[in-house]
């Protein structure tokens, strides 16, 4: 079996051998992940605003250093590499963080704890990265699906089939949602499972391009499905309906 070239596998290649196109998909990853980043860090006690800075910096700082070329060539998945180099650079802040508050060698001058809170990198074992992961993983696959039924004119028929698919906070009967469409109801009930088969083919396109090597598409997956089980995971809070364009 060719496995398919990938945004990860692309940046294995093209980040050893200088290409460009290592820096395009690794700006397409890193917006994926903005989310995740965002909140594992808000999570450490940074405020709203330190975290939007303290995400921005850590993706320049992977964009201008080439930290990709310290990666293993094998790069498994990107999820578990973006972690690891995030926990990485947050203890390097924690550090720096901590020797301008002891004054580097210098006298130091009382700071107010309410003002000057220096964020603990060991606050957060993973999960609330994982839970984001898996939150934007299942919405960029929902968000394709609806511009699918957009491009295709079909916009009033997935504002009904939407609340089918995962994620939905109240699906109503299907003969109620087949009167609105004014589909019958085995016409309707195979256009639900049209929505779900292509949403699980793009959700699976979503994990392709953050993983090398073929078996670990089913792992991902699996882990994603576990990760939404758990208590405190609102998916149905983010797939809220796209606003109209005007």
């Amino acid at each position: 079996m060719i496995f398919p070239s990938t945004n990860w596998s692309l940046l294995a290649q093209t980040t050893l051998e200088g290409r460009s196109e290592a820096r395009a998909a690794l700006e397409e990853l890193c917006r994926r992940y903005w989310s995740p980043l965002h909140h594992f860090i808000r999570r450490r006690g940074f405020s709203e605003t330190e975290a939007q800075d303290v995400t921005q910096e850590f993706l320049l700082h992977l964009l201008e250093h080439n930290s990709l070329e310290r990666a293993d060539r094998e790069r498994g998945r990107f999820r578990s590499f973006l972690l690891g180099a995030l926990r990485h650079f947050l203890a390097d802040d924690f550090d720096r963080r901590h020797a301008l508050k002891r004054g580097a060698g210098v006298v130091p001058v009382p700071l107010d704890d309410s003002t000057d809170v220096v964020a603990n990198p060991n606050a957060d074992d993973g999960s609330s990265f994982d839970r984001e992961w898996a939150l934007a993983t299942l919405e960029n696959a929902f968000r394709r699906l609806e511009g699918e039924f957009a491009g295709a004119g079909r916009t009033s028929t997935f504002a009904v089939l939407r609340s089918f698919l995962p994620g939905a906070l109240e699906t109503p009967g299907y003969d109620v949602a087949a009167a609105q469409l004014g589909l019958s109801l085995p016409a309707f009930k195979s256009e639900v499972h049209r929505a779900r088969q292509r949403f699980k083919l793009l959700l699976r396109e979503e994990v392709t391009a953050t993983v090398s090597l073929p078996h670990e598409i089913e792992d991902e997956i699996t882990h994603l499905q576990q990760v939404l089980m758990n208590p405190g995971t609102d998916l149905g809070s983010r797939m809220k309906p796209s606003p109209p364009i005007s």
